[in-house]
């Protein structure tokens, strides 16, 4: 399927990138620029910022309750952008998207980014608030029944990376992990997945841009080769949370989501990989006010609201496990 007729005229009228290295701060300020003001956001019960305190700092979160009720199931959210862009105010759209479509309270994580902060300094930061969140059950209003991780792209990195290490401690409160679009393979040999090179060019996120903008994490301590940056390599996934892969058709990243989603269901996780025909990166983020793409909130609304979630694959022509497992060197 083509490009989604309305994503393909936006990306067509963006300026090419400038020249040169890429520059964090004017990236940022770029980013901040686009975000709308308060009277244009969704309106919800109350936003309201605070701060958690967790074992390796103090980190911002802002809490989105979507209603007036005496308790909630909880869901951390993780915002994306390569680990270096991004903020509590970039993705508030989402979370209060998130918050509107799951009834869920969210809790959206300021984590630390780099380059100024080596990793595992985000990661740190994302597993302490959901540690937070669970030990202030009780000021939050939770039911203490759900407790719901999510993020989309580099934030869906830190959702598996949270769920494997929170199972590796026995920290056993997490009960969902969702996960847009995520980059679980930080390698980017462009012939590991087919999708690197079916959708290389032309869609938003171009597979040659991948190692730039991820270059600010893995040179700042991050190893491809550890499971908790590369989630994909962890090669024990029995345990782990029940998950639901949101993909785009027309993304280079699409495969390595699907693979992950394939090993869990295999590894006996309830998973559902769920595959947005025409969308390419970033459809959460960027496109989600249009009505097929705002569906992966409710989408992500009946997973969490589901009494046993159920593993399927959805709209999807997975290529064969063991092709793709051979792909991803294991």
């Amino acid at each position: 399927m083509a490009l989604h007729p309305e994503i393909a005229r936006i990306l067509g009228t963006l300026p090419p990138p400038p020249p040169g290295p890429l520059n964090p701060g004017a990236m940022r300020a770029g980013e901040a620029a686009q975000v709308p003001p308060l009277e244009d956001r969704l309106p919800l019960y109350s936003v309201e910022d605070a701060t958690a305190a967790t074992p390796t700092g103090d980190v911002p979160v802002r809490i989105y309750t979507p209603v007036d009720a005496d308790a909630y199931g909880l869901l951390v959210y993780f915002h994306g952008g390569a680990f270096f862009l991004g903020s509590l105010d970039t993705h508030d759209h989402v979370a209060r998207a998130l918050a509107k479509e799951t009834g869920h309270k969210v809790i959206s994580v300021g984590y630390r980014l780099a380059p100024e902060s080596a990793f595992p300094a985000g990661l740190e930061d994302c597993y302490g608030v959901v540690r937070w969140a669970a030990g202030h059950g009780e000021s939050l209003n939770w039911d203490g029944k759900n407790l719901a991780i999510a993020g989309d792209s580099s934030g869906g990195t830190f959702v598996a990376a949270v769920a494997a290490k929170a199972h590796d401690d026995g920290f056993d409160a997490i009960t969902h992990q969702v996960m847009f679009y995520p980059s679980l393979d930080l390698d980017f040999d462009e012939d590991r997945y087919p999708s690197m090179r079916e959708n290389a060019v032309g869609y938003g996120l171009e597979t040659a841009g991948l190692k730039p903008f991820n270059s600010f994490y893995l040179e700042n301590g991050a190893d491809p080769a550890d499971p908790l940056v590369s989630p994909i390599k962890r090669e024990d996934l029995t345990g782990l949370p029940a998950a639901l892969v949101i993909t785009g058709e027309l993304d280079p990243l699409r495969d390595e989501g699907e693979l992950y989603g394939q090993r869990l269901t295999v590894a006996g996780v309830p998973a559902t990989v769920s595959r947005y025909a025409g969308a390419g990166h970033g459809f959460v983020q960027h496109f989600s006010w249009l009505p097929e793409y705002h569906r992966a909130f409710e989408e992500t609304g009946a997973f969490l609201n589901a009494e046993i979630p159920n593993a399927e694959i959805l709209n999807a022509e997975i290529p064969n496990a063991e092709i793709l497992n051979a792909q991803a060197g294991r």
